[in-house]
């Protein structure tokens, strides 16, 4: 039961552009019972902020809820010490540490091998042709997974991320998830095997992939299974969404990509404030488990409530201005990443691929490049929210010259 007030939402110019309807409801009825979603809806940025660490109210483990029905209980729907130790077995992973040893680097190599492939072919769709192939590539060292390929593991990532928001309960959704499912757990299993027949060296990047980490942690067969399909249904999209959305915005806010083009600002700046303009992952479902007052709303267990991040990144309270792009704005207030205990684990190692590697990489090696005026962008989605294609061009001559560069310079750096 509750007493929030009932707004509905045309869950159509949601997916299309979810910021009108999600203003209207900051402003008009910031705890309100939505019938499309059937569930309460937060969007204020202070209201998320405290209520997402009451775990005891909001709970993330729903039993019955699509991630836990069609990915298995990875950590994710978890809380208290059942999420925290799962967490601290992934650790050593995503760490900082493991970041700037292994991963680091060893984005800058694929993203290398993904320009050298990309530049004579002056065009790309930028989605497709770089930002989904670098995440993957991304993923495959991350996890282990050297048995799935960068294309597959986008189409399994985009699978599971379809069906755990598949409240509409399309067949064919599901279908496709658990397809996608199956196949991961075959992957994984067989990497598992080949770990355990041939242990790794901790400190080699197999060794601090997600499945030797898990593995030698001694987390369970379900455990590894469920969390590995945690970081890829994550760690795909949301880098591959913000290099190629965050490269779509830079280009069409040319002043700005001026600034870090000649590093007034950093591009760590840029990757903020896209997450903050354009998050990623907009909502984050909870169970409603215990009783709470939120203003003038009673609230009682039983039902569920969505955190709406992507309205909580533009709550005026907080950002000035907030519907438009501006790097050089104070981002910190920004929760793209959660606000609770289960900010997101992976956060050190999407910032290194999108803002130390992908987006400066990709400027400095495609000379001139640009939009393609005659293929506009498109973007979709609320709960998770990204581009759909970001045509380019670029001038082949300038590219290898400038390609040339980053090689010396890399050479140099070996």
């Amino acid at each position: 039961m509750h007493t929030a007030p009932h707004f509905d939402i045309d869950m159509d110019a949601l997916w299309h552009d979810p910021y009108p309807q999600l203003a209207r409801l900051r402003a008009e009825a910031p705890v309100a019972y939505v019938p499309q979603l059937d569930g309460i809806v937060f969007t204020r940025r202070d209201d998320i902020d405290i209520w997402e660490k009451r775990i005891d109210i909001f709970s993330s483990e729903q039993p019955g809820g699509l991630m836990t029905r069609l990915m298995g209980q990875n950590m994710m729907r978890h809380d208290g010490d059942a999420h925290q130790s799962q967490r601290r077995a992934m650790q050593p992973a995503v760490s900082p540490r493991a970041v700037q040893r292994h991963w680091r680097a060893a984005f800058r190599e694929a993203a290398v091998r993904v320009l050298d492939e990309l530049v004579p072919q002056g065009q790309a769709d930028l989605c497709t042709d770089y930002a989904m192939t670098l995440s993957g590539e991304a993923l495959r060292l991350i996890t282990g997974l050297d048995n799935v390929t960068a294309h597959e593991m986008d189409a399994h990532s985009q699978a599971m991320i379809d069906g755990i928001s598949n409240y509409a309960g399309e067949t064919d959704t599901e279908a496709r998830c658990l397809s996608a499912v199956a196949a991961l757990d075959a992957a994984i299993e067989a990497r598992l095997d080949a770990f355990a027949a041939s242990p790794p060296d901790p400190d080699s990047i197999d060794g601090v992939s997600v499945i030797a980490v898990l593995q030698r942690a001694g987390a369970t067969h379900d455990q590894i299974l469920a969390n590995v399909k945690l970081v890829i249904s994550g760690g795909q999209n949301e880098p591959r969404d913000a290099i190629a959305g965050g490269a779509w915005a830079l280009l069409t806010h040319p002043d700005q990509l001026a600034c870090l083009m000649d590093g007034t600002v950093g591009w760590d700046r840029a990757f903020d404030e896209y997450l903050r303009w354009m998050a990623p992952i907009g909502m984050s479902p909870r169970r409603i488990a215990g009783s709470a007052e939120i203003g003038d709303v009673k609230i009682t267990p039983g039902g569920r409530a969505f955190f709406m991040f992507g309205a909580a990144n533009r709550d005026p309270a907080h950002f000035t201005d907030p519907d438009s792009f501006d790097i050089t704005r104070d981002t910190r207030k920004h929760i793209a990443f959660g606000a609770g205990p289960h900010f997101c684990a992976g956060a050190f190692a999407a910032r290194a691929l999108v803002a130390d590697v992908a987006l400066p990489m990709m400027f400095e090696r495609l000379g001139g490049l640009r939009l393609d005026p005659g293929r506009p962008a498109g973007f979709g989605g609320w709960a998770f929210r990204g581009p759909l294609t970001v045509h380019l061009c670029w001038d082949y001559d300038r590219a290898e010259n400038t390609a040339g560069k980053t090689a010396d310079r890399e050479e140099k750096a070996r």
